[in-house]
């Protein structure tokens, strides 16, 4: 997971992408893509089972 995240920092322009869900993370479920997707967006809600 901490890759997927430093490569997504990396290449912000693939964060844009899957916002628009023209793109989609291999391998990392849903709720992980919506939590990832939260914290880049500044929407982390630290309450989500995903973060405990």
């Amino acid at each position: 997971m901490i890759n997927v995240i430093q490569y997504l920092e990396q290449n912000p322009s693939l964060v844009a992408l899957l916002n628009d869900q023209k793109a989609s993370l291999v391998g990392v479920s849903s709720v992980e893509q919506t939590a990832i997707l939260e914290a880049f967006n500044g929407e982390m809600n630290t309450e989500s089972d995903i973060w405990n």
